[in-house]
């Protein structure tokens, strides 16, 4: 064959679209089913269960507007059972596997782990042999694990998502995007949830200002939040669960629950493959090396998606599994270059971002802040989501868009049009123009794009919105 790609994710499917575009005789194989994480244990199961949880929310809500229900209830069975309904459906409708097997792609599912036995020839655990002019990597990632006495006792996040019950408490490990969408998750299903961040402050890489209003959300919920909380001792197993212990400055503590979740790293998901049989070289954390093409160290071994340590998100990957095809097929061509990389979380509340914290860009530009709070705006009144705000950030010498940051309702959605915005060098004083639909969410957009405007055009001014 002339491409073989290993891993049917994001980046996976990808890969194999293009290369049967380009003419490809292409073969995908994957250890479990077609879809990877994103589909089975990441984006799809997580979102499914978060919408769960906005429902119990918004149930409550109705009582606002004068309609009258009973106090909602959760049957966490049925709701597996939708999950498993979700995942089916997208898995059959939405991977592209029928437009896959129209283009003529030989599909292995349930194979096991495959691993190389040179650079062109691997061998799979379920006993295929295949072999293959070029190859790519697109085995995703694993959760960390760490080398803590009593790690066994401790579960991850795909753990919390096949739980048969809600527990009644849980310690979750680790705030980035993951652990604080475990943790928003299972408190809006009534578990009592103690978050633990290592670090200053909550999902660490996001703008100071959101940690800070989704920590306060997080506590206002009822959740336990712990910064800077010191060093993980040990895990030991109790009669009702498992205890914590850590320490701080010289003194113990222990926190206990009935089940403790580790969301503290992804790593490339490497184990198994014999990556030194194919000469395939990893970087100091244990991803795949790769360059600007996506070549890695095997002249024709090619690696997209989680496994590279790239950005671990699906739009992310899915570039990368073309750009990958695209130049084991044609040569050097195509680089995943700068992109435009909106980011978001479904959490209670939801937080986005895309482009620069204001932190860092305030270390590059002189720069110009304009903040939209969702009490001040028409339609997060009318539907009563009054928690959160918008926050721009423009370049004062240039009008243009440097990022966004966003908390509250409809968050994740409100970015991605901040992202278009960004990618077509839209200023400022251009998208406050834009006649945006009134009153809708993607209007604060415009309530901001005009503060930021007149600190950079004093003739804004004055001027009226159209969304206003």
């Amino acid at each position: 064959m002339d491409v073989l790609i290993i891993g049917a994710g994001p980046a996976g499917l990808a890969a194999a679209l293009r290369a049967a575009e380009l003419g490809a005789r292409t073969v995908l194989v994957t250890r479990g089913e077609v879809g990877g994480m994103a589909a089975n244990d990441g984006p799809i199961p997580v979102r499914t269960l978060a919408q769960a949880a906005r429902l119990l929310r918004e149930a409550r809500h109705l009582g606002q507007y004068g309609i009258a229900v009973n106090e909602p209830t959760l049957d966490y069975s049925r709701l597996l059972a939708r999950v498993r309904e979700v995942v089916g459906d997208v898995c059959e409708h939405s991977t592209r596997r029928e437009q896959l097997e129209h283009m003529g792609v030989t599909i292995y599912e349930q194979s096991g782990t495959a691993h190389f036995v040179d650079p062109h020839n691997i061998e799979t655990e379920s006993g295929l042999r295949l072999r293959a002019d070029k190859i790519i990597l697109s085995a995703g990632g694993t959760s960390r694990r760490l080398p803590i006495p009593g790690f066994e006792w401790t579960a991850t996040h795909s753990d919390a998502w096949g739980l048969t019950t809600v527990p009644r408490s849980m310690l979750v490990v680790g705030a980035g995007a993951t652990g604080v969408q475990v943790a928003s998750i299972f408190q809006a299903f009534g578990t009592q949830v103690q978050l633990f961040e290592a670090g200053p402050r909550i999902v660490p890489t996001e703008d100071e200002d959101v940690s800070a209003a989704v920590a306060a959300a997080f506590r206002q919920s009822g959740m336990v939040v712990r910064e800077n909380f010191g060093t993980i001792e040990s895990f030991e197993k109790t009669l009702s669960g498992v205890r914590m212990v850590f320490s701080k400055d010289g003194s113990r503590h222990s926190a206990e629950a009935a089940l403790a979740v580790m969301a503290v790293g992804w790593v490339a998901d490497t184990a198994g493959l014999n990556l030194s049989a194919a000469g395939v070289e990893t970087d100091p954390r244990g991803y795949v090396r790769v360059d600007a093409y996506l070549r890695t160290s095997a002249p024709d071994v090619f690696a997209a998606g989680d496994i590279t340590g790239h950005r671990m998100l699906v739009p992310q990957a899915v570039q990368g599994g073309l750009v990958a095809s695209t130049n084991a097929m044609r040569g050097a061509m195509m680089t995943l270059g700068d992109q435009v990389s909106p980011i978001g979380s479904f959490t209670e509340p939801e937080y986005a971002q895309v482009g620069l914290t204001e932190a860092k860009a305030r270390e590059a530009y002189d720069v110009v802040v304009a903040v939209m709070r969702f009490d001040e705006t028409a339609r997060t009144i009318i539907d009563g989501w009054t928690t959160g705000f918008c926050k721009l950030i423009a370049d004062r010498a240039t009008g243009r868009i440097l990022g966004c940051h966003v908390v509250g309702e409809r968050a994740v959605d409100i970015v991605q049009v901040v992202a278009i915005a960004i990618a077509g060098e839209i200023r400022v004083d251009q998208l406050a123009k834009i006649p945006l639909s009134f009153p809708t969410y993607a209007g604060i957009l415009a309530r901001a794009a005009y503060r930021a405007a007149q600190q950079i055009y004093p003739e804004f001014s004055g001027q009226r919105l159209h969304s206003e």
